[in-house]
């Protein structure tokens, strides 16, 4: 989503990443692909061997404890199932997500943590999973409706720490010494990891997927592409990108080989947009559909009315409607190929995406193998 690299980086979070210290050279073959993957998916369409780890998505935080849906475990099954066809693959357990709500009380205190990381250690051992994804959205923010509190800041480590000893005990239970169980978790930038203390976690986990989409939506003020890897010539100075993410993460601590870029494999689509720009970085009525990869092929590049456009400075497509006043953004093969020489440039940790069943032909996916190595 390498224990025990720690670089600290001096560089204010305004530099660019060029005057960031460049770490050491890596083996291409080591950048990781992390896909999320859910209930719905057909697992035996996946192409894992292309993969590094599948992401179950979601188990939940009910009474302090770790739970699964009653579809989860034979879904978990077909995934397990999977190694078959890449013995180095990773299955774990995503629990959380948007308004998934109990984290700030499992993490409260010592017997709480105790609690959560002992459920956590015995689904993962019923279910043969290699390890647990934290998608707690977000630590000392109650913006989708869930409990927040100041002390989310440390409480967030102390938990990850007590999953960390847990689980290391577990592996020795289940014989797994030289195959320790993973803790990543999926973090987003900005002001939504500002009560979490960065530097401190990143030395926890394996890896953090970086949920690098969405920056643009519903609740934003103007269209604009929802995950840029650079500010686009019209954007706000202080527009969110992957590179401005990746900035905040080097110079808060977190070593750059634990960091795993996001892509999105689905477009937002903007409405009743104001025409200027062809769209882009203009206000719009707030409503905005979201589109599956193949719906976006079938039905709206190039089609339709709607005429593709590329942003050399963003490196993204978008789609610009001008009869139908209809602005979309979206990632698709040459813009994924980007940031995946984005990610081989500043050796970060690989990429991860959001999620398997947008991308059911695995179009996407092939683009960020193909990219990664």
């Amino acid at each position: 989503m390498l224990r025990g690299f720690v670089r600290v980086f001096t560089c204010a979070y305004v530099l660019a990443l060029a005057a960031c210290a460049a770490p050491a050279k890596r083996d291409t073959a080591t950048f990781r692909l992390v896909g999320y993957v859910g209930h719905e998916a057909q697992a035996q369409r996946i192409a894992v061997e292309k993969l590094g780890a599948l992401n179950y998505a979601f188990a939940h935080v009910d009474a302090g404890r770790v739970t699964l849906d009653p579809a989860a475990p034979a879904q978990l099954a077909r995934l397990v199932a999977l190694k078959s066809r890449n013995r180095h693959l990773k299955i774990l357990l995503s629990i959380g997500g948007w308004g998934a709500d109990g984290f700030s009380d499992a993490a409260l205190t010592g017997d709480a943590r105790t609690k959560f990381a002992d459920s956590a250690a015995e689904v993962l051992a019923q279910n043969h999973l290699d390890g647990l994804d934290v998608d707690w959205e977000y630590p000392g923010f109650a913006d989708a409706g869930i409990r927040a509190r100041p002390e989310d800041e440390r409480n967030f480590t102390l938990l990850l720490q007590t999953l960390r000893a847990r689980f290391d005990r577990l592996a020795i239970e289940q014989h797994r010494r030289d195959d320790p169980y993973l803790i990543t978790a999926a973090l987003a930038d900005r002001e939504f990891v500002s009560h979490i203390e960065l530097e401190r976690v990143g030395a926890v986990l394996d890896w953090i997927n970086l949920m690098t989409y969405d920056f643009h939506g519903s609740l934003t003020k103007t269209t604009g592409h929802h995950s840029a890897l650079h500010r686009s010539a019209t954007s706000a100075p202080d527009e969110r990108s992957v590179d401005a993410a990746v900035a905040q993460y080097l110079a808060a601590g977190v070593p750059a080989e634990k960091l795993v870029v996001g892509v999105p494999f689905y477009g937002k689509a903007f409405l009743d947009v104001q025409p200027e720009n062809r769209g882009l970085d203009e206000p719009f009525s707030g409503q905005v559909p979201v589109y599956p990869w193949p719906q976006l092929v079938a039905g709206f590049i190039d089609r339709n009315g709607f005429v593709r456009y590329w942003d050399d400075l963003a490196k993204e497509p978008y789609l610009w409607n001008a009869q139908a006043r209809t602005f979309i953004s979206y990632d698709d093969p040459q813009s994924l190929t980007l940031k995946a020489d984005f990610v081989k440039a500043h050796h970060l940790g690989g990429m991860m995406y959001w999620e398997q069943s947008l991308d059911p032909d695995g179009e996407l996916l092939g683009a960020l193998a193909r990219g990664l190595h």
